[in-house]
């Protein structure tokens, strides 16, 4: 075929001369004899083209290396179907709903721009990122703005918040119930014998303020008020390693220990090994989340799972909802929680 002889002489002129042109859809049109519009049909996944063009078009642009120039063809269309994800960069239970969303949002035709918080950038930075990358829609992993920011934003964007509480604010939220999740530990562990059971929490925050009203609840409902005790934390390791020396300071152990996330209850456990105190021989802990680090046979940690799978694909339906459908009323998703119990819960001593 002429056109593809003519492609295959531009290309090893282009290798003699020490250069590498980059293949064309005009290349890849050239290969299999059709024009640029139906190839580019058949490599946008669009219908109309035979199942023998699509293999020929799909294997003439793998020859050839022909990659689709995405920045052309979003700016062609006027959409970038991209949807910005906003990511705790410290959090294992963040990047993986990070994954589980990509895997969503590749099934219908999406694709992510992550932008991370961190201990030196904040949410406003990380949402003028993604603004600025074009994103269609916003998904906030735990966003801790206030309720009226965050319609405000919804004004520029659609908002999905993920994991987080929001009442009238009229925005789309997915999350979990993390007061009836940490109610699950308190029951486990009451069902097991303990009684004084402590709680580490995430300090300020909407999610923190949830999972403690849950610990303070169950702890209620089993005729435990007087043994209430909460120690002041947050969502790193640092915080479960300073509130275990404090219990370990003082003159008697608790006989369980109830964290506001793994991260946090991964700390007790680093310090109470120090120390020499067995888990779940002489105390009890449990984390939340469920994250990759609390599965690891090293730790083995009972947890609660939010299902970071289910809360991605309700977090992307809601963005395709809004933007492909025309939905404008908001929605919430409560997802149930469920205990997963490991190793690191016994009846006490």
């Amino acid at each position: 075929m002429p056109g593809e002889a003519q492609v295959e002489d531009v290309g090893s002129a282009g290798h003699r001369n020490g250069t590498h042109k980059r293949p064309r859809l005009e290349d890849v049109a050239a290969r299999v004899g059709l024009s640029t519009a139906s190839v580019s049909l058949v490599l946008r996944g669009a219908p109309g083209p035979s199942e023998r063009t699509r293999q020929r078009v799909l294997k003439a642009a793998a020859d050839l290396g022909y990659q689709v120039d995405r920045t052309a063809s979003t700016l062609a269309s006027r959409r970038s179907r991209l949807l910005g994800v906003m990511v705790d960069i410290h959090s294992p239970f963040h990047a993986e709903l990070v994954e589980h969303l990509h895997t969503a949002a590749e099934e219908v035709g999406y694709d992510l721009v992550l932008s991370t918080l961190t201990r030196t950038r904040d949410e406003n930075t990380a949402v003028d990122t993604l603004l600025a990358f074009r994103s269609e829609a916003l998904i906030l992993l735990g966003p801790t703005a206030p309720a009226d920011m965050l319609a405000a934003l919804d004004n520029k964007a659609p908002v999905i918040a993920v994991g987080r509480r929001i009442t009238d604010a009229g925005l789309d939220v997915v999350r979990s119930a993390d007061d009836d999740g940490v109610g699950q530990v308190i029951d486990h562990l009451v069902g097991l014998g303990h009684r004084e059971i402590v709680h580490v929490d995430g300090g300020k925050g909407v999610i923190a303020t949830d999972r403690r009203r849950g610990y303070r609840s169950a702890m209620r409902r089993h005729g435990l008020g007087d043994h209430i005790r909460v120690l002041t934390g947050d969502h790193t390791e640092a915080a479960g390693e300073r509130a275990a020396r404090h219990l370990l300071d003082g003159d008697a152990l608790p006989t369980a220990v109830v964290t506001y996330n793994d991260q946090s209850a991964i700390g007790v456990l680093a310090a109470l090994a120090r120390a020499g105190v067995s888990v779940p021989g002489e105390i009890s802990v449990a984390g939340y989340d469920d994250d990759t680090l609390s599965r690891l046979s090293c730790f083995n940690l009972t947890t609660v799972s939010q299902n970071a799978e289910e809360q991605a694909r309700y977090a992307v339906s809601a963005a395709v909802e809004r933007l492909d459908q025309g939905r404008t009323e908001p929605r919430e998703v409560v997802l149930t929680p469920h205990l997963v119990v490991r190793g690191t819960t016994a009846e006490p001593a």
